[in-house]
């Protein structure tokens, strides 16, 4: 029999099912026609009766399987439908486990969801040694759980408590991680894993456990052990997710009722789980913005390999933060600054942000000073002459960042592309200094680089489009998501996010207390509260962005006098340990800033928390209206990702656009049009664009 999606020959009478050698895209995927084809495949050597091993491997170098195809999993319309779906695919790998003759699956690269589960169902599982290995059940971040028998086979190969941290998490595992685990029985070379596969899979595996090992899984076993192991597992779930994600959840359930069940049984009810979690709006919400990051992923224009040597200008946090991005990334990179202090200040930023891979062992000693080495701190411009890419990150002023810029431009060669990492100043009036405008954009990084993932490249009218798809494919290269955005005011994430600061603002000045706006902002799913985050943005940097943005937008951002009042007193935020909260010399925070009481209204108002919450969240949402009505994006899609990417906005949500949707643009309009009345007409007038989608019946994803 011939397949179209999936290769099969036998030699020796070993079958051999390859994956991925008709596919087209990186990463092989289990979609609905390759899962038939395997269903008719097993059945093909299960009635063989020469057949004496069957071995899985993936014709495409680095990836095994990369789960079951996404788009499955969003098509599905209702819990019935889901669950038989789960239920097809346990059947399939249930065939596997039951085969009378050893199986094995060959994993070079990523191994993830359902291509980790029809592993799972193998006898014996070996994996290539290379960096490019992975394994995983990243399900939970789809908002479903391992629906073809992955919450019950994992438990059974690495314990229960090893388990509950990878199923939980989503995490993956590297090739080394996983034979340590138990997850993997054997390592090797990738060019070794198919001449030496027959070998294996008839080879007898020690089954001597060490005392360790034997006392943790008796341990686990017992009631009592599985008892406390449940307990933290629910108890580190709700600290992370705070309760807004329910498919974790619901594996510590389906576990803990089910666990020690006939495969049948529980299996029957992984899938009954797996249904009624596909349709919940969290699971939508998350698999739309699974292909919102999968479409910023895809190369602009003509790929060009070409940006090869770095530099940035200024050695403070941001660049000593971009230096790290250089290099994190193999880039060598000039580091540049006026004096040695500054310098060694931005070496000590990229240092620190190194640390921690070192110490989490992602990082060898050699590979942290090999890549230290590739910055290379200067007071001058000797070298600069072969940049390929520069980013200027210096004060926030424009006429030093024109003159700097128009200097630096003297000093690189015609094909240097020269980015400024401004937060709010106009890339086209920076534009306008230098001697080839078509060579500058904004690249926008996010504070601190090493952790967010966003980068705004912000265009005007005199860029040239080759330098657009070439910085948008270096950004992609160097693993950060990228969204293009016209030049405006606050670009497009730090002007939406003006607006919900401005109001946390105006809040306290109308008496509501720091914990009880920020706790609001908590519940809704916010990554901090809007107190904490102006702390940490620094309170001086807000006023700051807070006055360009209400000179260039006008009265909607309209600043309060509290953040002047703040400045006036040296509270800065974090930087200086003071603000609205106090912090620690070592950054951590602490209590409510004791010296705020002289300067808070001393009568506290008391609300319900959806009202807070709608006078801080709905502004953002107009202001993305407004935003789409200016054309600083296209779609609704680009503000999405940049909004939860740029600042954390609730993931399970979906984006604030996609909140909005389903939260209805109708009431939202309302809401704002209330605030309107009772209490300000400036900064929650209606943009016409959301008066247009009440009157056409529009969301904002129909835009």
């Amino acid at each position: 029999m011939s397949y179209e999606m999936i290769t099969f020959e036998k030699k020796d009478n070993i079958g051999y099912i390859g994956f991925g050698k008709y596919e087209e895209k990186s990463l092989t995927t289990l979609s609905q026609k390759t899962l038939e084809e395997l269903d008719q495949v097993i059945d093909e050597v299960k009635n063989d009766k020469d057949a004496k091993g069957l071995i899985f491997f993936s014709h495409k170098k680095g990836c095994f399987l990369a789960g079951v195809d996404v788009s499955i999993i969003q098509n599905l319309n209702s819990e019935t439908e889901a669950a038989d779906g789960a239920s097809a695919g346990q059947n399939i790998f249930n065939k596997v486990e039951d085969l009378k003759i050893p199986t094995m699956a060959l994993i070079d690269g990523f191994c993830l969801g359902g291509g980790l589960e029809l592993s799972l169902a193998c006898n014996k599982i070996i994996v290539s040694d290379s960096s490019k290995t992975k394994l995983g059940l990243p399900e939970v971040m789809l908002g479903v759980l391992p629906g073809f028998g992955g919450t019950y086979r994992l438990p059974r190969k690495i314990g229960l408590a090893n388990a509950l941290d990878l199923i939980l998490s989503g995490k993956q595992v590297r090739a080394q991680k996983a034979l340590k685990l138990d997850l993997a029985d054997y390592m090797m070379p990738a060019e070794r894993m198919l001449p030496l596969a027959p070998e294996y899979l008839f080879k007898k595996k020690s089954d001597d456990d060490s005392f360790a090992e034997k006392a943790t899984s008796f341990a686990e076993d017992s009631f009592f052990g599985k008892k406390i192991i449940f307990q933290k597992a629910r108890e580190t779930v709700l600290s992370k997710t705070k309760g807004f994600y329910p498919a974790p959840l619901k594996v510590i359930e389906i576990l803990e009722k089910y666990m020690g069940k006939s495969r049948e049984d529980y299996l029957l009810q992984e899938a009954k789980a797996f249904g009624e979690l596909s349709q919940t709006t969290q699971s939508k919400s998350l698999t739309g913005l699974f292909f919102l990051q999968d479409a910023a992923k895809k190369a602009r224009g003509e790929e060009r390999n070409n940006l090869k040597q770095g530099a940035v200008l200024g050695a403070g946090t941001m660049g000593g933060g971009i230096a790290w991005f250089y290099a994190n990334n193999g880039i060598p990179c000039y580091m540049k600054d006026l004096n040695v202090e500054a310098l060694n200040l931005g070496l000590k930023q990229a240092s620190s942000n190194f640390s921690s891979a070192l110490k989490r062992k992602r990082l060898s000693k050699d590979d942290f000073e090999r890549r230290m080495r590739s910055i290379t701190p200067t007071t001058t411009y000797d070298g600069f002459n072969n940049v390929d890419v520069l980013i200027e990150a210096i004060v926030e002023n424009m006429d030093i960042k024109k003159k700097v810029l128009s200097e630096t431009e003297k000093y690189v060669n015609d094909k240097t592309i020269i980015t400024s990492n401004t937060s709010s100043l106009s890339i086209a009036s920076m534009a306008n200094a230098l001697e080839k405008p078509e060579r500058f954009a904004g690249l926008h990084f996010f504070n601190p680089v090493h952790k967010m993932p966003l980068v705004e490249i912000i265009t005007h009218d005199k860029l040239d489009s080759q330098v657009l798809d070439d910085l948008y494919n270096f950004v992609l290269k160097c693993k950060k998501t990228p969204v293009v955005v016209k030049d405006g005011p606050g670009f497009l994430v730090n002007r939406i996010l003006a607006t919900y600061l401005n109001e946390a603002g105006y809040l306290l000045e109308e008496g509501y207390s720091i914990e009880e706006i920020d706790q609001a902002a908590l519940d809704f799913g916010m990554p901090m509260g809007p107190c904490h985050l102006m702390d940490e943005v620094g309170i001086d940097v807000s006023n700051k962005v807070g006055k360009i943005l209400f000179e260039g937008l006008g009265h909607r951002f309209k600043p309060g006098e509290l953040s002047g009042i703040l400045l006036d007193k040296n509270l800065l935020g974090k930087k200086n340990q003071k603000g609205f909260y106090l912090y620690s010399s070592d950054g951590k925070k602490g209590e409510i800033n004791p010296d705020l009481s002289s300067v808070l209204p001393q009568s506290k108002r008391t609300s319900d928390v959806q009202t807070l919450q709608m006078r801080m969240i709905l502004p953002m949402v107009n202001e993305a209206a407004y935003c789409l009505e200016d054309k600083i994006v296209e779609k609704a899609k680009d503000i999405d990702l940049a909004m939860i990417f740029g600042i954390g906005f609730p993931p399970f949500r979906g984006g604030l656009l996609r909140y909005a949707d389903n939260h209805g643009v109708e009431r939202i309009v309302a809401a704002l049009k209330r605030f309107q009345s009772d209490v300000n007409p400036e900064r929650f007038a209606v943009s016409s664009l959301l008066d247009s989608f009440v009157e056409k019946k529009m969301n904002f994803y129909d835009y």
